[in-house]
Protein backbone atom coordinates (compact mmCIF):
# COMPACT_ATOMS: atom_id res chain seq x y z
CA UNK A 1 0.00 0.00 0.00
CA UNK A 2 1.14 3.40 -0.98
CA UNK A 3 2.22 5.90 1.80
CA UNK A 4 1.25 9.36 1.37
CA UNK A 5 4.21 10.36 0.03
CA UNK A 6 4.37 7.35 -2.19
CA UNK A 7 1.08 8.71 -3.48
CA UNK A 8 1.52 12.11 -3.96
CA UNK A 9 5.01 11.46 -5.76
CA UNK A 10 3.45 9.26 -8.44
CA UNK A 11 0.82 12.39 -8.69
CA UNK A 12 3.30 14.46 -9.58
CA UNK A 13 5.03 12.15 -11.92
CA UNK A 14 1.95 11.50 -13.49
CA UNK A 15 1.08 15.06 -13.99
CA UNK A 16 4.48 15.49 -15.60
CA UNK A 17 3.99 13.50 -18.12
CA UNK A 18 0.05 14.41 -18.70
CA UNK A 19 1.88 18.40 -19.45
CA UNK A 20 3.52 17.04 -22.15
CA UNK A 21 0.55 15.80 -23.85
CA UNK A 22 -1.51 18.65 -22.87
CA UNK A 23 1.12 20.86 -25.14
CA UNK A 24 -0.26 18.72 -27.99
CA UNK A 25 -3.60 19.78 -28.01
CA UNK A 26 -5.15 22.53 -30.38
CA UNK A 27 -7.99 24.94 -29.23
CA UNK A 28 -10.70 22.84 -30.80
CA UNK A 29 -10.21 19.67 -29.21
CA UNK A 30 -9.44 21.36 -25.42
CA UNK A 31 -13.30 23.72 -26.15
CA UNK A 32 -14.74 20.21 -27.36
CA UNK A 33 -13.81 18.21 -24.63
CA UNK A 34 -14.78 21.30 -22.08
CA UNK A 35 -18.23 20.86 -23.84
CA UNK A 36 -18.13 17.22 -22.79
CA UNK A 37 -17.10 17.53 -19.60
CA UNK A 38 -20.08 19.71 -18.93
CA UNK A 39 -22.46 17.53 -20.24
CA UNK A 40 -21.13 14.75 -18.12
CA UNK A 41 -21.29 16.76 -15.02
CA UNK A 42 -25.03 17.57 -16.24
CA UNK A 43 -25.91 13.85 -16.70
CA UNK A 44 -24.35 13.40 -13.06
CA UNK A 45 -26.14 16.04 -11.29
CA UNK A 46 -27.82 13.81 -8.63
CA UNK A 47 -24.51 11.57 -8.01
CA UNK A 48 -23.03 14.99 -7.19
CA UNK A 49 -25.62 16.26 -5.28
CA UNK A 50 -25.77 13.06 -3.24
CA UNK A 51 -21.95 13.14 -2.52
CA UNK A 52 -22.75 17.02 -1.55
CA UNK A 53 -25.57 16.21 0.94
CA UNK A 54 -22.83 13.50 3.05
CA UNK A 55 -20.35 16.39 2.66
CA UNK A 56 -22.99 18.96 4.22
CA UNK A 57 -25.09 16.61 7.16
CA UNK A 58 -20.89 16.82 8.69
CA UNK A 59 -21.51 20.81 8.67
CA UNK A 60 -23.77 22.69 10.78
CA UNK A 61 -26.20 25.39 8.58
CA UNK A 62 -24.87 28.32 11.05
CA UNK A 63 -21.50 27.78 9.93
CA UNK A 64 -20.22 30.66 7.39
CA UNK A 65 -18.71 28.04 5.06
CA UNK A 66 -22.15 26.22 4.59
CA UNK A 67 -23.31 28.76 2.03
CA UNK A 68 -20.06 27.79 0.28
CA UNK A 69 -20.17 23.97 1.03
CA UNK A 70 -23.79 23.76 -0.78
CA UNK A 71 -24.60 22.57 -3.89
CA UNK A 72 -28.24 22.94 -5.70
CA UNK A 73 -29.34 21.85 -8.64
CA UNK A 74 -29.16 25.46 -9.75
CA UNK A 75 -25.76 25.86 -8.96
CA UNK A 76 -24.57 23.39 -10.71
CA UNK A 77 -26.28 24.18 -13.97
CA UNK A 78 -24.55 27.61 -13.24
CA UNK A 79 -21.00 25.46 -12.72
CA UNK A 80 -21.83 23.77 -16.17
CA UNK A 81 -22.73 27.23 -17.66
CA UNK A 82 -19.49 28.65 -17.03
CA UNK A 83 -17.82 25.31 -18.05
CA UNK A 84 -19.91 26.11 -21.37
CA UNK A 85 -18.62 29.69 -21.30
CA UNK A 86 -14.70 28.97 -20.58
CA UNK A 87 -15.16 26.25 -23.74
CA UNK A 88 -16.14 29.07 -26.06
CA UNK A 89 -13.39 32.05 -25.12
CA UNK A 90 -10.42 32.25 -27.05
CA UNK A 91 -7.62 30.19 -26.34
CA UNK A 92 -4.76 32.49 -24.51
CA UNK A 93 -2.49 30.45 -25.79
CA UNK A 94 0.31 31.02 -28.99
CA UNK A 95 -0.53 34.89 -28.75
CA UNK A 96 2.00 37.42 -30.07
CA UNK A 97 2.83 40.04 -27.17
CA UNK A 98 5.59 41.58 -28.78
CA UNK A 99 8.26 41.11 -31.82
CA UNK A 100 11.03 42.75 -33.58
CA UNK A 101 13.97 42.20 -35.39
CA UNK A 102 17.32 43.44 -34.70
CA UNK A 103 19.66 44.87 -36.67
CA UNK A 104 21.68 41.65 -36.73
CA UNK A 105 18.92 40.25 -38.96
CA UNK A 106 17.42 37.66 -35.56
CA UNK A 107 13.58 38.03 -35.60
CA UNK A 108 12.43 38.02 -31.89
CA UNK A 109 8.32 36.88 -31.19
CA UNK A 110 7.45 36.61 -27.30
CA UNK A 111 4.44 34.67 -27.21
CA UNK A 112 2.59 33.28 -24.34
CA UNK A 113 2.49 29.40 -23.09
CA UNK A 114 0.99 27.85 -20.09
CA UNK A 115 2.42 27.88 -16.77
CA UNK A 116 2.68 24.45 -16.74
CA UNK A 117 1.73 22.79 -13.36
CA UNK A 118 -0.52 24.34 -11.24
CA UNK A 119 -1.44 23.27 -7.87
CA UNK A 120 -4.49 25.00 -6.22
CA UNK A 121 -5.28 24.44 -2.22
CA UNK A 122 -8.87 25.86 -1.46
CA UNK A 123 -11.09 25.02 1.85
CA UNK A 124 -14.77 24.22 1.66
CA UNK A 125 -15.93 25.47 -2.07
CA UNK A 126 -16.63 22.44 -4.17
CA UNK A 127 -17.48 24.45 -7.06
CA UNK A 128 -13.66 25.76 -7.23
CA UNK A 129 -12.96 22.14 -8.47
CA UNK A 130 -14.54 22.82 -11.76
CA UNK A 131 -13.65 26.21 -12.31
CA UNK A 132 -10.11 25.34 -11.53
CA UNK A 133 -10.20 22.23 -14.04
CA UNK A 134 -11.70 24.18 -16.67
CA UNK A 135 -9.46 27.59 -16.60
CA UNK A 136 -6.13 25.35 -16.42
CA UNK A 137 -7.53 22.79 -19.15
CA UNK A 138 -8.38 26.10 -21.35
CA UNK A 139 -5.20 27.75 -20.80
CA UNK A 140 -3.04 24.10 -21.36
CA UNK A 141 -1.99 23.62 -17.83
CA UNK A 142 -2.63 20.23 -15.22
CA UNK A 143 -4.28 21.16 -12.34
CA UNK A 144 -3.40 19.77 -8.78
CA UNK A 145 -6.69 19.77 -6.28
CA UNK A 146 -6.19 20.14 -2.63
CA UNK A 147 -9.44 20.73 -1.58
CA UNK A 148 -10.50 20.28 2.02
CA UNK A 149 -11.73 17.56 3.85
CA UNK A 150 -15.51 19.22 4.32
CA UNK A 151 -15.50 19.38 0.66
CA UNK A 152 -13.75 15.82 0.65
CA UNK A 153 -17.06 13.54 -1.03
CA UNK A 154 -18.11 16.07 -3.34
CA UNK A 155 -14.68 16.82 -5.06
CA UNK A 156 -14.21 13.52 -5.28
CA UNK A 157 -17.51 13.05 -7.29
CA UNK A 158 -16.24 16.26 -9.77
CA UNK A 159 -13.10 14.98 -10.05
CA UNK A 160 -14.19 11.05 -10.61
CA UNK A 161 -16.65 12.53 -13.68
CA UNK A 162 -14.20 14.64 -14.79
CA UNK A 163 -11.39 12.36 -15.07
CA UNK A 164 -13.53 9.57 -16.75
CA UNK A 165 -14.62 12.41 -19.18
CA UNK A 166 -11.17 12.95 -20.54
CA UNK A 167 -10.04 9.47 -20.48
CA UNK A 168 -13.34 8.93 -23.15
CA UNK A 169 -11.56 12.02 -25.30
CA UNK A 170 -8.40 9.33 -25.30
CA UNK A 171 -6.83 12.49 -23.07
CA UNK A 172 -4.64 11.59 -20.09
CA UNK A 173 -6.36 11.95 -16.67
CA UNK A 174 -3.74 12.64 -15.18
CA UNK A 175 -4.14 16.47 -16.58
CA UNK A 176 -6.84 16.59 -12.84
CA UNK A 177 -5.70 15.17 -10.12
CA UNK A 178 -7.05 15.10 -6.78
CA UNK A 179 -4.40 15.06 -3.99
CA UNK A 180 -5.60 13.36 -0.13
CA UNK A 181 -7.08 15.92 1.91
CA UNK A 182 -3.88 15.74 4.49
CA UNK A 183 -2.37 18.64 5.04
CA UNK A 184 1.12 16.95 4.68
CA UNK A 185 -0.31 16.62 0.98
CA UNK A 186 -0.57 20.24 0.94
CA UNK A 187 3.78 20.32 2.47
CA UNK A 188 4.81 18.06 -0.18
CA UNK A 189 3.13 19.75 -3.18
CA UNK A 190 4.64 23.02 -1.96
CA UNK A 191 7.99 21.20 -1.45
CA UNK A 192 7.63 19.85 -5.10
CA UNK A 193 10.19 21.99 -6.74
CA UNK A 194 11.28 21.29 -10.30
CA UNK A 195 7.50 19.07 -10.33
CA UNK A 196 4.91 21.84 -9.58
CA UNK A 197 5.50 25.18 -11.22
CA UNK A 198 2.65 27.20 -9.09
CA UNK A 199 0.37 27.08 -6.15
CA UNK A 200 -2.25 29.06 -5.47
CA UNK A 201 -3.78 29.55 -2.16
CA UNK A 202 -7.63 30.06 -1.92
CA UNK A 203 -9.06 30.80 1.27
CA UNK A 204 -8.70 32.23 4.87
CA UNK A 205 -6.37 34.25 6.04
CA UNK A 206 -4.68 31.72 7.73
CA UNK A 207 -4.24 28.89 4.57
CA UNK A 208 -2.77 31.54 2.79
CA UNK A 209 -0.32 32.50 5.43
CA UNK A 210 0.45 28.93 5.24
CA UNK A 211 0.99 28.11 1.81
CA UNK A 212 3.48 31.52 1.65
CA UNK A 213 5.54 30.63 4.37
CA UNK A 214 5.91 26.84 3.44
CA UNK A 215 5.98 26.86 -0.19
CA UNK A 216 9.61 26.76 -2.09
CA UNK A 217 7.85 26.95 -5.21
CA UNK A 218 6.35 29.88 -6.76
CA UNK A 219 3.17 31.69 -4.76
CA UNK A 220 0.16 33.89 -5.75
CA UNK A 221 -2.19 35.10 -3.25
CA UNK A 222 -5.69 35.20 -3.74
CA UNK A 223 -8.99 34.60 -1.06
CA UNK A 224 -7.97 37.22 2.04
CA UNK A 225 -10.96 40.13 1.55
CA UNK A 226 -10.93 43.04 3.99
CA UNK A 227 -13.50 45.01 1.79
CA UNK A 228 -14.35 48.78 2.82
CA UNK A 229 -16.92 51.20 1.27
CA UNK A 230 -16.03 55.12 2.22
CA UNK A 231 -19.11 57.28 1.86
CA UNK A 232 -17.92 60.53 1.24
CA UNK A 233 -19.20 64.14 2.05
CA UNK A 234 -20.62 64.50 -1.56
CA UNK A 235 -22.34 60.46 -1.14
CA UNK A 236 -25.86 59.43 -2.69
CA UNK A 237 -27.67 58.44 0.73
CA UNK A 238 -29.78 56.68 -1.24
CA UNK A 239 -27.51 54.92 -3.33
CA UNK A 240 -25.15 54.31 -0.51
CA UNK A 241 -27.87 52.26 1.00
CA UNK A 242 -28.53 49.73 -1.52
CA UNK A 243 -24.48 49.76 -2.32
CA UNK A 244 -23.43 48.50 1.44
CA UNK A 245 -26.66 45.97 1.35
CA UNK A 246 -25.82 44.17 -1.94
CA UNK A 247 -22.04 44.17 -0.60
CA UNK A 248 -22.39 43.27 2.82
CA UNK A 249 -25.66 40.75 2.22
CA UNK A 250 -25.58 38.73 -0.93
CA UNK A 251 -23.32 36.90 -0.50
CA UNK A 252 -21.52 36.90 3.24
CA UNK A 253 -19.21 34.04 3.07
CA UNK A 254 -16.79 35.62 -0.15
CA UNK A 255 -14.29 37.52 -0.15
CA UNK A 256 -15.49 40.38 -2.14
CA UNK A 257 -18.16 40.65 0.70
CA UNK A 258 -18.25 44.31 2.53
CA UNK A 259 -16.65 44.29 6.03
CA UNK A 260 -16.34 48.14 7.16
CA UNK A 261 -18.82 51.29 6.09
CA UNK A 262 -16.43 54.34 6.26
CA UNK A 263 -18.98 57.61 6.82
CA UNK A 264 -17.20 61.52 6.43
CA UNK A 265 -18.54 62.78 9.52
CA UNK A 266 -20.27 65.88 7.45
CA UNK A 267 -23.21 62.84 6.56
CA UNK A 268 -23.21 61.38 9.83
CA UNK A 269 -27.07 62.10 10.12
CA UNK A 270 -27.54 59.53 6.89
CA UNK A 271 -26.19 56.67 8.77
CA UNK A 272 -29.30 55.07 9.99
CA UNK A 273 -30.87 55.20 6.37
CA UNK A 274 -27.58 53.75 4.65
CA UNK A 275 -27.57 50.52 7.74
CA UNK A 276 -31.44 50.46 7.30
CA UNK A 277 -31.78 47.24 5.08
CA UNK A 278 -29.31 45.73 7.02
CA UNK A 279 -31.92 45.06 9.82
CA UNK A 280 -33.83 42.51 7.55
CA UNK A 281 -30.72 40.32 6.90
CA UNK A 282 -29.72 40.51 10.66
CA UNK A 283 -26.97 42.04 10.00
CA UNK A 284 -24.84 42.97 13.47
CA UNK A 285 -22.97 46.21 13.02
CA UNK A 286 -19.86 47.39 15.28
CA UNK A 287 -19.77 50.94 15.57
CA UNK A 288 -17.16 53.39 17.16
CA UNK A 289 -17.51 55.57 19.33
CA UNK A 290 -19.44 58.74 17.14
CA UNK A 291 -21.41 55.96 14.74
CA UNK A 292 -23.22 54.16 17.91
CA UNK A 293 -25.21 57.35 19.02
CA UNK A 294 -25.88 58.17 15.61
CA UNK A 295 -27.27 54.55 15.09
CA UNK A 296 -29.18 53.90 18.38
CA UNK A 297 -32.44 54.30 18.15
CA UNK A 298 -32.75 53.69 14.46
CA UNK A 299 -31.15 50.42 14.35
CA UNK A 300 -31.83 47.24 16.79
CA UNK A 301 -30.47 47.25 20.11
CA UNK A 302 -29.69 43.10 19.72
CA UNK A 303 -27.88 43.62 16.75
CA UNK A 304 -25.78 47.09 17.47
CA UNK A 305 -22.63 46.74 19.56
CA UNK A 306 -19.84 49.56 20.01
CA UNK A 307 -16.62 48.50 17.79
CA UNK A 308 -13.74 47.68 19.24
CA UNK A 309 -9.85 48.28 17.28
CA UNK A 310 -10.28 44.32 16.84
CA UNK A 311 -13.47 45.29 14.53
CA UNK A 312 -11.59 46.85 12.22
CA UNK A 313 -9.58 44.50 9.51
CA UNK A 314 -11.52 42.19 10.41
CA UNK A 315 -12.81 39.80 7.28
CA UNK A 316 -15.93 38.31 8.88
CA UNK A 317 -17.18 35.90 6.53
CA UNK A 318 -20.41 36.46 8.11
CA UNK A 319 -23.95 38.87 9.19
CA UNK A 320 -21.02 41.46 10.74
CA UNK A 321 -19.86 44.81 9.67
CA UNK A 322 -18.12 47.70 11.18
CA UNK A 323 -18.77 51.35 10.56
CA UNK A 324 -16.29 53.94 11.12
CA UNK A 325 -16.57 57.86 11.26
CA UNK A 326 -13.66 60.35 9.45
CA UNK A 327 -13.30 63.44 9.57
CA UNK A 328 -12.10 63.37 5.97
CA UNK A 329 -11.09 62.29 2.79
CA UNK A 330 -7.45 61.82 3.87
CA UNK A 331 -8.59 60.01 7.18
CA UNK A 332 -10.38 57.31 5.27
CA UNK A 333 -7.55 56.67 2.86
CA UNK A 334 -5.38 56.36 6.07
CA UNK A 335 -8.00 53.96 7.65
CA UNK A 336 -8.41 51.59 4.63
CA UNK A 337 -4.43 51.34 4.30
CA UNK A 338 -4.32 50.32 7.70
CA UNK A 339 -6.68 48.12 7.48
CA UNK A 340 -7.50 46.85 4.02
CA UNK A 341 -6.09 43.63 2.55
CA UNK A 342 -5.16 45.15 -1.09
CA UNK A 343 -8.41 43.44 -2.77
CA UNK A 344 -11.71 45.46 -2.96
CA UNK A 345 -12.27 48.80 -2.14
CA UNK A 346 -14.93 51.59 -3.43
CA UNK A 347 -16.15 55.30 -2.59
CA UNK A 348 -19.81 56.36 -3.01
CA UNK A 349 -19.61 60.21 -3.89
CA UNK A 350 -20.88 62.81 -6.79
CA UNK A 351 -17.46 64.37 -6.46
CA UNK A 352 -15.14 63.45 -9.22
CA UNK A 353 -12.11 65.12 -7.92
CA UNK A 354 -13.03 62.73 -4.45
CA UNK A 355 -12.93 59.87 -6.34
CA UNK A 356 -10.18 60.42 -8.63
CA UNK A 357 -7.76 61.00 -5.59
CA UNK A 358 -9.46 57.45 -3.83
CA UNK A 359 -8.94 55.55 -7.03
CA UNK A 360 -5.89 57.15 -7.35
CA UNK A 361 -4.42 56.26 -3.86
CA UNK A 362 -6.09 53.10 -2.71
CA UNK A 363 -3.97 50.32 -3.10
CA UNK A 364 -5.95 47.44 -3.96
CA UNK A 365 -6.83 45.14 -6.83
CA UNK A 366 -10.35 46.38 -7.89
CA UNK A 367 -11.25 50.30 -6.56
CA UNK A 368 -14.69 50.55 -7.55
CA UNK A 369 -16.32 54.18 -7.66
CA UNK A 370 -20.53 54.17 -7.25
CA UNK A 371 -20.44 50.32 -7.43
CA UNK A 372 -20.70 47.12 -4.94
CA UNK A 373 -17.61 45.28 -4.26
CA UNK A 374 -19.66 42.25 -4.89
CA UNK A 375 -18.60 42.64 -8.67
CA UNK A 376 -15.25 41.46 -7.82
CA UNK A 377 -15.46 37.93 -9.63
CA UNK A 378 -13.89 36.56 -12.66
CA UNK A 379 -17.40 36.15 -14.79
CA UNK A 380 -18.64 39.67 -13.89
CA UNK A 381 -15.07 41.07 -15.43
CA UNK A 382 -16.16 38.82 -18.56
CA UNK A 383 -13.13 36.51 -18.22
CA UNK A 384 -15.61 33.59 -17.95
CA UNK A 385 -14.12 32.39 -14.61
CA UNK A 386 -11.90 32.64 -12.37
CA UNK A 387 -9.08 30.82 -10.70
CA UNK A 388 -8.93 33.59 -7.70
CA UNK A 389 -8.75 37.34 -6.53
CA UNK A 390 -5.19 37.92 -6.59
CA UNK A 391 -3.88 40.36 -3.84
CA UNK A 392 -0.29 40.74 -4.67
CA UNK A 393 1.26 43.05 -7.61
CA UNK A 394 3.59 40.35 -9.48
CA UNK A 395 2.38 38.06 -12.33
CA UNK A 396 -0.94 38.63 -12.04
CA UNK A 397 -3.63 40.74 -9.84
CA UNK A 398 -7.67 40.85 -9.09
CA UNK A 399 -9.43 38.51 -11.29
CA UNK A 400 -7.63 35.85 -12.52
CA UNK A 401 -9.07 34.68 -15.51
CA UNK A 402 -6.88 32.79 -18.55
CA UNK A 403 -4.61 34.92 -19.65
CA UNK A 404 -2.99 35.40 -15.42
CA UNK A 405 -2.84 31.40 -16.10
CA UNK A 406 0.07 32.01 -19.16
CA UNK A 407 3.47 33.33 -18.93
CA UNK A 408 5.75 33.54 -22.23
CA UNK A 409 8.70 32.35 -24.03
CA UNK A 410 10.69 34.41 -26.87
CA UNK A 411 11.40 32.20 -29.89
CA UNK A 412 14.14 33.60 -31.71
CA UNK A 413 14.08 33.56 -35.99
CA UNK A 414 17.71 33.71 -37.67
CA UNK A 415 19.82 32.39 -40.74
CA UNK A 416 23.41 31.59 -39.25
CA UNK A 417 24.26 34.69 -37.29
CA UNK A 418 27.07 34.34 -34.34
CA UNK A 419 27.66 36.29 -31.67
CA UNK A 420 30.86 38.29 -32.32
Amino acid sequence: METLTENCERIFAEAQKASRQLAQLDNRKIAGTLVAVADALDAGTTKILEANAHDCARMSPQNPKYDRLLLTRERLKAITDDLRRVAALPSPLGKTLAENTRPNGLHIVKISVPVGIIGVIYEARPNVTVDVFSLCFKSGNVCLLKGSHDAEASNVAFVRIIRETLQKEGLDPAVCALLPTEREATVLMLNAVGKVDLAIPRGSRALIDFVRDNARIPVIETGAGVCHLYFDRHGNAAMARELVFNAKTRRVSVCNALDCLIVHKDRLDDLPQICEKLESKNVTIFADGRALPALSGHYPATLLLPATEESFGMEFLDYKMSVRVVDSLEDALEHIARHGSKHSEAIVSDDPAAIEKFQKNVDASCVYANASTAFTDGGQFGFGAEIGISTQKLHARGPMGLDALTTYKYLIFGNGQTRP
